[in-house]
């Protein structure tokens, strides 16, 4: 009886903790994950892995890629391909994040190196993603495209 009830309380601790493991990511977890992976590649996955397919992107009035996107397809092609492409380092690097309902802003800094021009820039950016059932339906940039706009120059 007494090695029935250990074996019991034994199975009942690996079980939760195994449960514990499979936790459902947060609305929060999900967007750090697309900026805090290892690399870029990590965090385009993670991208990947999240987004609605009929995910809305939108790029602020003003900043070069400026429009809005839909699907990542679209997105890939239209911001992230241009960035890889005619950028050297080019990078949000977040400062924090505030979280709320479906919402999550990711707020910092970009910073990169023109690749025609060699000139660098730093610019505050916000990034406001709203989510639903753990899949990121929308994104919209806010951005001081000026010092951006000044490298390209």
């Amino acid at each position: 009886m007494v090695k029935s009830i250990f074996y019991s309380l034994a199975m009942l601790l690996v079980l939760s903790s195994c449960s514990l493991n499979k936790e459902k990511m947060t609305d929060l977890d999900i967007v750090k994950s697309t900026y805090e992976g290892k690399t870029s590649e990590e965090n385009g996955k993670n991208l990947a892995k999240y987004v609605a397919d009929d995910i809305s992107w939108t790029e602020a009035k003003g900043f070069p890629y400026a429009g809005t996107y839909i699907g990542l397809e679209n997105v890939t092609k239209n911001v992230f391909s241009r960035l890889g492409s005619e950028w050297i380092e080019y990078k949000f690097t977040p400062e924090d994040y505030v979280a709320s309902d479906d919402k999550v802003v990711a707020y910092g800094t970009y910073t990169g190196i023109y690749k025609i021009s060699g000139k660098s820039f730093t610019a505050r950016v916000a990034h406001v993603w709203k989510l639903k059932e753990s899949k990121i339906i929308s994104f919209e940039q806010f951005v001081d495209s000026q010092p951006i706009i000044d490298a390209m120059k």
